[in-house]
């Protein structure tokens, strides 16, 4: 079957060396101190070989798996979205021209990036890639720089064997599996899709092709043919990891919930326990709120615009003349999740939320969006009577 393909685990490295030899810049999940981030992979290395992670609730801690899995673990810490759309950035540089009577002249600042090839990317953060792509590039005004880092991009994503207890993208239909077309603009949503099978005696990937691009890298690695068999393997690994997934939000009627939800003593309830600390829209894949931050020399001979993340649990985000329209903890909380997971679907024809679980293991207090959405529910009695978490 000339659409599968298999990997051994030092095709990897061969394919690592040649996405670098043409230019790509490669973009992977990697270890940084006691976490998983997504970084730049030079070689193989790189990789965090053998290692796992515990996620739970307030909890973020690496394991030793003890084997050679490449991919043994859940959501990276961060997603790829900094790849794309960085914490912070120069949108403009101004310097003062004294040729010109002391104006100020003036340079949009511009991306000069190679493009990108996203490897090992889950699932969950691959939506999220697509839903950024529809929320800042595909509208009337694009986000240029956003828009410039995307072009050319190379995906070669990895299927999820190994979710974590706080993963709910089951639940959200993103994943663990990820599907083969983009739900937004039905063109092929990965190049290459690889499914890692890690087991007494065997160790590859199967390999699914997904464009003419994936086709001639699985070629140039010299991957050998798969068959259906293999293929029913990797849908039975990714099943596994569905099927281990406790936690679920009942996407179909949570949008009906949060509108009805408006004054809901939930609301009271959740933010006696939430810090506002904001930790969860920073390490959330789908979040796209930011500010400007200007700067200048104290001589004032230049100037720079920064672009950086901001968040809706901020005191100053909502701040309009007069005082911000969110001043309490309340209303910011649920600002975040009403957004999340109703008004983005007016917005842009979608939910914001895939399901990756990073708000809940990143919150300190440890608040679960699950169990929120399943609480505000059963207080509406328009949601499901089963638990977020279930058992």
């Amino acid at each position: 079957m000339g659409d599968i393909r298999i990997l051994d685990p030092s095709d990897l490295g061969v394919l690592i060396a040649k996405l670098r030899k043409h230019g790509f810049r490669v973009m992977g999940p990697t270890r940084r101190g006691d976490a998983i981030v997504t970084g730049e992979i030079r070689s193989i290395s790189d990789l965090p070989r053998g290692v796992g992670d515990t996620q739970e609730p307030a909890t973020y801690r690496l394991t030793d798996r003890g084997d050679g899995a490449y991919f043994g673990f859940a959501a990276p810490a961060q997603s790829t979205k900094p790849v794309f759309f960085p914490a912070g950035e120069v949108v403009w540089r101004g310097r003062r021209d004294h040729d010109r009577g002391g104006h100020f002249s003036v340079e949009r600042d511009k991306v000069d990036a190679a493009p990108v090839a996203l490897l090992g990317v889950r699932s969950c953060d691959l939506r999220a890639v697509l839903i950024h792509d529809q929320v800042l590039s595909a509208r009337r005004y694009k986000d240029a720089h956003y828009t410039a880092r995307r072009d050319g991009t190379l995906v070669i994503a990895v299927a999820c064997g190994d979710p974590a207890a706080t993963c709910f993208c089951a639940s959200m239909g993103t994943g663990p599996r990820p599907g083969s077309i983009n739900p937004y603009t039905a063109e092929p949503s990965y190049d290459l899709l690889l499914t890692e099978v890690l087991d007494k005696d065997t160790h590859h990937f199967v390999a699914e092709i997904g464009t003419d691009a994936g086709r001639e890298l699985a070629d140039a690695v010299g991957a050998a043919e798969g068959t259906t068999k293999d293929k029913a393997r990797a849908i039975q690994i990714t099943d596994a990891a569905a099927t281990f997934q406790t936690r679920r939000i009942d996407r179909k009627n949570v949008r009906a919930v949060l509108k009805a939800s408006a004054e809901s003593p939930r609301w009271e309830d959740v933010a006696s326990r939430c810090l506002a600390c904001t930790n969860c829209t920073m390490v959330c894949p789908t979040c796209f709120c930011t500010t400007v931050s200007d700067v200048s020399d104290l001589a004032g001979e230049s100037a720079e615009r920064h672009r950086v993340w901001d968040s809706c649990f901020s005191a100053n985000f909502s701040y309009i003349h007069g005082g911000p329209m969110r001043e309490s903890t309340k209303a910011r909380y649920r600002q975040w999740i009403t957004h999340k997971l109703s008004s983005w679907e007016d917005q842009f024809g979608m939910l914001g939320c895939v399901g990756c679980g990073r708000c809940i293991a990143w919150c300190p207090a440890g608040i679960d969006i699950t169990e929120e959405a399943a609480a505000l529910g059963r207080m509406s009695g328009l949601g499901s009577k089963t638990s977020a978490a279930m058992t």
